[in-house]
């Protein structure tokens, strides 16, 4: 009897890269706004924290973190910081808004051998219009049995999923980049998680944890990881 029915993919630095446009972003904040900000201040905590606050209010994704940035450039400035900063700040998210898919190595290729064996689903955070135009322009969307754009990823959002997926949590494994919102809240329920790590994370993703995780080192190995966990899925 096979382990799980259903296996759930993140995607933003699962299936493709993302976090390297935020990465880019926060630098170039730094060098266009440190030369009009008070000694001793950290521009880049700044930035962090102001995307901590409005997380309740903007949720996730370039647009949100379009208007951190923003927000945060006049507030650490005391509204010093010139409007040409300003607008090449909101010029820099709305390329990173029309920046292509890269997806990441083995994708396809894995996709398409475990769901031979697994229903698949798509579970990701942020901006629906944005992340819609990804899972479009990606080719991955006829791998999904569904595809879920969710404001938050945590305990209660997995079990509605699940609910509406009909599998129960030990019969689904989530597999995703980030352990705080891939993997700790789907164990919490009883499932089971793969962390993938990326070489970028957000800080705001970053978790103190002492649970003992299943981790490979890139997603080519969940084929192989999932013959050896879950044999009788593979002789069906």
């Amino acid at each position: 009897m096979r382990r799980f029915d259903v296996i759930g993919f993140d995607a933003d630095d699962t299936l493709w890269k993302s976090e390297d446009g935020f990465r880019a972003n926060e630098l170039r904040f730094v060098e266009l706004v440190q030369p009009y900000t008070p000694a001793g201040v950290d521009v880049k905590a700044a930035l962090t924290a102001t995307e901590r606050k409005n997380l309740g209010a903007f949720g996730y994704g370039v647009k949100a973190f379009g208007l951190s940035m923003v927000e945060c450039a006049i507030a650490i400035t005391e509204g010093a910081v010139p409007t040409a900063v300003i607008s090449e700040l909101v010029e820099r998210a709305r390329d990173q808004l029309q920046e292509p898919v890269r997806l990441l190595a083995d994708v396809p290729d894995v996709l398409g051998q475990v769901g031979k064996h697994y229903r698949l689903v798509l579970i990701t955070k942020g901006d629906l219009i944005h992340q819609t135009h990804k899972v479009e322009m990606s080719g991955l969307a006829h791998h999904f049995e569904h595809i879920e754009i969710v404001l938050e990823k945590d305990p209660p959002t997995y079990a509605r999923l699940l609910e509406r997926f009909e599998v129960e949590p030990e019969r689904f494994c989530m597999v995703g980049n980030s352990v705080r919102s891939d993997i700790l809240p789907v164990m919490s329920l009883g499932g089971h998680g793969v962390h993938v790590p990326y070489e970028l994370l957000w800080e705001l993703e970053h978790i103190d944890h002492d649970e003992q995780l299943t981790e490979l080192t890139r997603l080519g190995e969940l084929t192989d990881w999932l013959a050896e966990h879950d044999p009788g899925a593979f002789r069906t």
